[in-house]
């Protein structure tokens, strides 16, 4: 396992995005067999990708061509996100940048209870963007642990974790609505936001894919292999495009955000 360079790594993540991504988009005409492994690969890409994006920015030698790179893409990815995810949200592009700035954050400030003080304040920021405060607490540990394998191991089981249990709460409050009369409206509105059951229980599976991402960074050999600098730029809203026209054209978005 120890040929796991960053090129192989990355286009695992990739593979893992592209087929999460196809249940969020397609879940309604999916059979819940098939959405469970597609969902669970979706866990492996956060974790792996975050991981790089640390690297990336501890060898930068440019910080504000990082941060354009991830404004422009995002902006492009941002006319595409709502087919995928039938709502608005900062896609992925500006979680990373949100990321970027806890990091600065962290070097600049010299009295870390400081910093840590201020932290809940980034987690209150991370609502507004992908993955949420899962994303920033896991990016957060990617950055601070000082262990390598440790480094490696525990942000994607911890990050995955708080993840599957905020999944697994929202699986008991739909089931409670659902048993209960006369929430017939409240059970709407939630799967409207949320997802109806069976995209719920396929996301718990998630964590499957954030262990496999730790043990697959584990036995990353630090080589970059090809070069890889533009591949997840390029891909992320590419692979947007595509899988929301397919469901614009087999009519599957939602427009009641708008």
């Amino acid at each position: 396992m120890q040929n796991l360079d960053a090129y192989k790594l990355k286009w695992i993540a990739i593979i893992g995005m592209v087929l999460s991504h196809m249940v969020y988009a397609w879940q309604e005409i999916l059979p819940l067999w098939l959405m469970i492994p597609m969902m669970a690969s979706g866990g492996l890409t956060y974790p792996i990708m975050g991981y790089f994006v640390v690297e990336g920015y501890k060898h930068t030698s440019n910080i504000k061509k990082y941060f354009l790179r991830l404004f422009v893409f995002g902006l492009i990815a941002s006319v595409f996100y709502p087919l995928v995810f039938g709502a608005f949200q900062l896609n992925i592009m500006f979680s990373i940048m949100l990321s970027l700035a806890t990091f600065m954050l962290y070097d600049k400030i010299k009295f870390r209870f400081i910093f840590w003080l201020l932290f809940p304040l980034i987690l209150v920021a991370s609502l507004f963007v992908d993955w949420w405060i899962f994303g920033a607490i896991m990016m957060i540990l990617f950055y601070t642990i000082p262990n390598e394998t440790a480094r490696r191991i525990v942000p994607p089981i911890v990050g995955g974790g708080l993840f599957t249990l905020f999944i697994l709460l929202g699986i008991l409050q739909l089931t409670a609505l659902q048993s209960a009369p006369g929430m017939e409206h409240q059970v709407e509105a939630f799967i409207n936001t949320w997802g109806d059951m069976d995209f719920m229980i396929s996301s718990v599976t998630m964590i499957i894919g954030c262990v496999c991402a730790a043990f697959l960074l584990k036995n990353y050999n630090g080589e970059r292999g090809k070069r890889s600098k533009w591949l997840f730029y390029v891909a992320y809203p590419l692979h947007l495009a595509v899988i929301g026209g397919v469901a614009l054209a087999l009519g599957l978005v939602d427009f009641t955000w708008l």
